[in-house]
This record gives structure tokens, C-alpha cells and sequence, in this order.
């Protein structure tokens, strides 16, 4: 008979094909968390609540907006410059 000179019985290779099995199923369930987990995180776009004027709905562009817009500076008409 051939004596086995390895400190770790042959009985044991088993055990060590089960642990191999197992850690390579968890490290392919992390792998598959982090990609579903980014790729959700990528494509998630938040929405975000603004407090626009309320006169500015119907505005056709910026500068109307801004004159028909209620609230805000109230002294903004008075204030006109004439360039001659």
C-alpha cells in the first residue's frame, strides 16, 4: 500500500468540491446583484419638484414668463431705462 504523504486526509476532497460549489454560486449571486443594482442605479432618473412661477405656464418664452409670473419682485415694471 502507498502511504498518502498529504496532511489532509483523501476523504476530505468531497468537502472541498461542496465549499468550491457553494462560494462559486455566492460569488455568482454577488455578480448578478451588482449588475442588476447598477444597472438601476444608472438608468434611475429621479424626478425633482420645482417651484416654478405660476404665471410662467403658458409663457411662449422667458422674459413673458418672468413679467406675467405673480409673487416676486412687485416693483420691477416701475423701473424702466430709455436708451436715446
Amino acid at each position: 500500500p502507498r502511504a498518502d504523504a498529504s496532511p489532509v486526509p483523501s476523504a476530505s476532497g468531497t468537502y472541498h468540491a461542496m465549499i468550491g460549489g457553494v462560494v462559486a454560486v455566492i460569488v455568482f449571486l454577488l455578480l448578478s446583484l451588482l449588475i442588476v443594482l447598477g444597472h438601476y442605479l444608472i438608468r434611475h432618473k429621479g424626478t425633482y419638484l420645482t417651484h416654478e412661477a405660476k404665471g410662467s405656464d403658458d409663457a411662449p418664452d422667458a422674459d413673458t414668463a418672468i413679467i406675467n409670473a405673480e409673487g416676486g419682485q412687485g416693483g420691477a415694471d416701475d423701473k424702466k431705462e430709455y436708451f436715446i
